[in-house]
């Protein structure tokens, strides 16, 4: 393979979705990564500690030595080989580990040794990581930003999937962002989050300045993400549009989205029977997540519903979920967004039906 430069310019890196080695031990990747980085270490968890423990107790070079002895023959041969069965299918891509320093250092060596030269990021994942945090803030800065908001169930993520302005906040959270929402699979982690947050945001910006970034309202937590400090304020300042959405479609919607759509999650990852079992448990569980804030008594009469409806959907009729579904937004759900729409209502700027919405963000973010 022919020689490629080492490379600092990071920006380039995740607008071109460039394929990265990381180099890090398995629990370092598994506390944070990049979108499309692939872990092939250099040691394993265990040989890290000891090396480490090698390093603070005898310096530098013992903790080399320890490494070289750690990791050789026949698994070192099979690590070299992972990186260059890598680099031969991905010839535009790039290693690194957490500072830049000695272990991309030596596997780029290895590798080179073997007859295969490949480029390192100048820095590592740290210095990765470090411009993402930089770069959230000043795409946010570089343009216009509008919150969609909208009633529970109104399509507002649908909506957002037809806009090429548009970054899917829950998407990348990996959960649909009420008490009902968690996905099966589970989230990423919040550092995992933020770096694909960030990513998405640059490649917004750079494909268009004074196209408004599009977000859907979200209050601080989605899930067990936390949104970043700078991305909530410049949401709490921008301006709103406003879906508009009767409550019959509203409820037709959350069924599809929450009941159908979750089911077919569940059994495709669980099996006919167990995914229906986990299914039920979790809906269950979101429910009674809500107990404090419904009350004793709707919880009660919520509770009965629901229950009803998983029987009834079990025997071959999910139509059930509607009633349970129609009651919690009309009483919980609709309250509640009455509430927080009161306190920014001199924000909105436009709002109408799906259709009058969508023309009108489409015409401020065009495709």
């Amino acid at each position: 393979m022919p020689k490629c430069p080492d490379t600092a310019d990071f920006r380039q890196l995740f607008l071109n979705d460039a394929p990265l080695i990381d180099t890090r031990a398995p629990v370092e990747f598994a506390q944070g990564a990049f979108p499309g980085a692939v872990n092939l270490p250099l040691m394993t968890d265990d040989e890290r500690a000891q090396v480490g423990l090698c390093y603070k107790q005898h310096g530098q070079q013992a903790a080399i030595a320890l490494g070289h002895d750690l990791v050789q023959g026949e698994a070192k041969a099979a690590r070299v080989q992972a990186w260059i069965d890598f680099a031969r299918s991905h010839p535009d891509g790039y290693l690194y580990c957490f500072r830049g320093g000695l272990r991309s250092q030596i596997s780029r060596q290895w590798m080179a040794d073997a007859g295969c030269d490949y480029p390192r990021v100048i820095g590592g994942y740290k210095a990765m990581r470090n411009y993402l945090l930089q770069a959230l803030e000043t795409s946010l800065a570089q343009g216009p930003v509008i919150v969609l908001s909208g009633q529970t169930g109104c399509a507002k993520t649908q909506l957002l999937h037809q806009l090429a302005g548009a970054v899917d906040l829950e998407g990348l959270a990996r959960h649909r962002g009420s008490a009902f929402g968690k996905r099966v699979g589970g989230q990423p982690t919040q550092i995992d989050f933020e770096n694909a947050l960030s990513i998405a945001l640059l490649k917004r910006r750079h494909a268009s300045l004074t196209r408004p970034l599009v977000l859907e309202d979200e209050s601080q937590l989605i899930g067990r993400i936390v949104l970043p400090d700078p991305l909530l304020a410049a949401m709490k300042q921008s301006p709103i549009v406003l879906i508009e959405t009767g409550l019959e479609q509203r409820v037709e919607h959350t069924y599809a989205n929450y009941i159908l759509d979750k089911l077919r999650e569940w059994q495709s990852h669980a099996g006919v029977e167990e995914g229906f079992r986990q299914f039920a448990d979790e809906l269950l569980a979101s429910l009674s997540g809500l107990k404090r804030r419904l009350g004793g008594w709707r919880h009660q009469q919520l509770q009965a519903l629901m229950q009803s409806a998983i029987d009834a959907h079990l025997d071959g009729d999910p139509l059930g979920h509607k009633l349970w579904i129609r009651v919690i937004l009309q009483e919980y759900y609709d309250p509640m967004y009455a509430y927080q729409l009161e306190r920014k209502t001199d924000r909105v700027v436009f709002r109408g039906s799906y259709e009058l919405v969508l023309d009108f963000l489409a015409r401020a973010a065009p495709h």
